[in-house]
């Protein structure tokens, strides 16, 4: 026979579930966006054992202040065990926790409404049993806990799907921007909850604010979910945006090549076309014993050999074409040009991704170059374990202006809208290699660090 003692086993029994459930949901949030699925399971446990806990001992009345700890001590958890991108993880864990708040809600009051229902029935009414009572309290306490469930699940899954750059850093302004309306709205939630309550303890009829709670959550989790989908729209339009910047800046570079090639090509035509005029004019010379004549001649051929075929030699015909227009670029400006650049052969480096950074920091090394002695430009590239490095430096007397979001350089140029994407389409092309860059000014030279990762 059913008992009250089995009526209270069951209660604590559908609390320690609803913890669980709780717990396994911030498991499934966070996961995507961590690199290790033990991280988020380590979040989703602490979580739970810290409201378990707050449950058996509860050190607080105020659940507020429960669910707010149990997501500190989730937040850091994560950021204890997997470093970096310590904004997002903030985002993650508020968010869940004004999640938590709406969807339990919700939960809550329809589990209220289908309990009242059923206990004012005309069977219920007639006082059934206590084993038939409790089959009634059990079917209603699994419905809630399904609710709950499914609800947060739910509300989780869009915004997973929805969140398409999970691994980018996020901004505290972008933070601002995605948790302050959640907030804003658990706030609303504890208002109209306090009212719901007041009414309750004087036993007046609270369906009015029942409704209202119950709309109001439906309506935060929908904005929650709508803001980050919004949100990532924006990003994809911007990294859109870039993209076509690069792809633009990439035919511009293509275009230069072949201008480059085709130039190399004439020369390499017109020395060919003349080598057997050397040639001849070498044996002449030697048939004559005028062996003077004939070394100054060979050296004068080599020196022009030279010229048309530069003497850069990087170890990849399109690197050579790129270094060596921009060398004559630099001689042109008088600009001393020093290039110890090798390309990594042996590598799943794309050359011509290669091209796109040496373009453009080539570029801005030449545009950008200022000093009062000797103007120098220098490239150089080495391999350090699997990491493939690239220092372009040039003399700079000027202050550098950070951008304080993308960390990039501030433009100086008038015509910002077709300049300063230099260092972004080489970022972009350092990040498809799980690489970075990096610049200093110092000791009167610019130095840009290109790193990228080998496999």
């Amino acid at each position: 026979m059913t008992n009250l003692a089995d009526w209270s086993s069951f209660t604590q029994a559908v609390s320690m579930i609803e913890l669980c459930i709780a717990g396994y949901c911030l498991y499934i949030l966070v996961k995507p966006f961590l690199q290790s699925a033990k991280v988020a399971l380590a979040a989703g446990g602490t979580f739970f054992l810290t409201m378990l806990g707050l449950y058996v001992v509860p050190l607080s009345s105020d659940m507020f202040m429960a669910y707010a700890f149990g997501s500190l001590m989730a937040f850091l958890v994560m950021c204890g065990l997997e470093r970096g991108n310590y904004i997002q993880k903030a985002f993650l864990v508020i968010t869940y926790f004004s999640l938590r708040w709406f969807t339990a809600a919700m939960a809550e009051l329809l589990y209220d409404k289908l309990y009242y229902l059923a206990a004012n029935t005309m069977w219920y009414k007639g006082n059934p049993p206590m084993r038939l009572q409790f089959v009634v309290y059990f079917g209603v306490c699994v419905f809630y806990l399904t609710m709950v469930f499914a609800i947060t699940a739910g509300a989780i899954y869009c915004i997973v799907k929805s969140y398409v750059y999970k691994y980018e850093r996020m901004s505290m302004r972008e933070l601002l921007m995605l948790v302050i309306p959640p907030f804003l709205g658990a706030v609303g939630y504890k208002i109209i909850h306090y009212y719901r309550f007041f009414y309750i303890q004087k036993n007046k009829p609270a369906e009015t604010y029942d409704m209202l709670l119950l709309i109001y959550c439906g309506g935060a989790v929908t904005v929650v979910v709508i803001l980050i989908m919004l949100y990532q729209n924006i990003k994809a339009s911007q990294e859109e945006k870039l993209a076509n910047q690069l792809l633009s800046t990439q035919m511009d570079n293509l275009k230069l090549h072949i201008e480059q090639v085709e130039n190399l090509y004439q020369d390499i035509r017109s020395m060919k076309h003349d080598m057997t005029n050397h040639v001849l004019t070498l044996e002449r010379l030697y048939e004559g014993n005028e062996t003077k004549e004939a070394k100054e001649y060979v050296q004068e051929l080599k020196s022009a050999f030279i010229e048309t075929v530069g003497e850069v030699n990087s170890g990849n015909p399109v690197t050579d074409v790129i270094l060596r227009g921009w060398q004559a670029e630099a001689e042109k400006k008088n600009i001393h040009f020093q290039c110890d650049f090798h390309y990594p052969t042996d590598s799943n480096i794309n050359a011509f991704d290669v091209s796109v950074i040496l373009n453009n920091a080539l570029q801005n090394a030449v545009e950008n170059i200022g000093g009062s002695g000797e103007l120098l430009i220098s490239i150089l590239s080495y391999r350090r374990d699997n990491a493939y490095m690239i220092e372009i430096s040039n003399s700079f007397t000027g202050n550098l202006r950070r951008d304080t979001e993308s960390g990039l350089l501030i433009t100086s140029k008038e015509k910002k809208d077709s300049h300063g994407y230099g260092l972004n389409n080489i970022r972009k092309i350092a990040g498809k290699y799980f690489g970075d860059i990096d610049f200093i000014a110092q000791n009167g030279e610019f130095i840009l660090s290109i790193m990228m990762m080998i496999e």
